[in-house]
């Protein structure tokens, strides 16, 4: 290895001995389970359409409530890191519900997120235009994510009240991924909380980043979801 590219590869790596920010944010966070299977589509369908040619298969809905999230009272997010740093991000446009199952309990409920990816916001305007391009989003092929559960069970890693699993809609994959989140039914809503670790690769964005500055695999994505319910 020349002079030049053991510089290249060391700095970084030294940086990190005086940044704070280059520790891993995904650390100490617990981890989705992902599915080994998948299906590639072709394009997702843009939020606010039909989507019932790339609707996940799931559960028929539940005979429980259901409420819509309130995206104002809401946010979804990630934290994506590399050698030298962080980055905080989250959309701003999105839609879903939270279903309540039998006897008004989240077991055998539901939830559903459908996300615009164009709306993606960091603290870096470039980074935003960055996101949306084919090195990782592509928008303009794959202008929405979705996630539909098929299963909320009570308990969850990390002090979580429950693990939800269902089929997320990524990219163009689509994947059975089971998390823990925490979701409390009050007498004036309905909430669900989670922050868990995803590899961006088994959803193939696989955009390494520069050589001397390489991006990690492990993203933290970050739900708080708020749905009013009717007085």
């Amino acid at each position: 290895m020349n002079r030049n590219r053991l510089f290249q590869l060391v700095t970084p790596l030294a940086l990190c001995a005086v940044l704070a920010g280059c520790e891993d944010p995904a650390k100490d966070k617990p981890r989705a389970t992902v599915a080994p299977g998948s299906t590639t589509t072709a394009a997702a369908t843009p939020l606010g359409t039909s989507s019932a040619a790339v609707a996940p298969t799931a559960a028929a809905a539940p005979a429980g409530e259901s409420i819509a999230i309130d995206s104002a009272a809401s946010s979804v997010g990630f934290v994506g890191s590399k050698v030298t740093g962080k980055h905080e991000g989250k959309f701003e446009k999105f839609s879903g519900t939270l279903a309540l199952g039998g006897a008004g309990k989240p077991e055998g409920g539901k939830v559903t997120i459908d996300i615009d990816l164009a709306s993606v916001k960091t603290d870096e305007a470039k980074l935003d235009g960055h996101l949306k391009a084919p090195d990782f989003f592509d928008v303009e092929k794959f202008p929405s994510a979705k996630f539909v559960s098929s299963d909320i069970k009570a308990g969850g890693e990390k002090d979580a009240t429950h693990t939800i699993t269902g089929e997320l809609d990524l990219h163009g994959v689509k994947k059975t991924i089971s998390f823990p989140a925490t979701i409390k039914v009050d007498d004036g809503e309905i909430t669900a909380k989670t922050e868990f670790v995803l590899n961006r690769k088994d959803f193939n964005i696989t955009y390494p980043g520069k050589q001397d500055d390489l991006i990690r695999d492990d993203v933290v994505i970050k739900f708080d979801v708020k749905a009013p319910r009717k007085k």
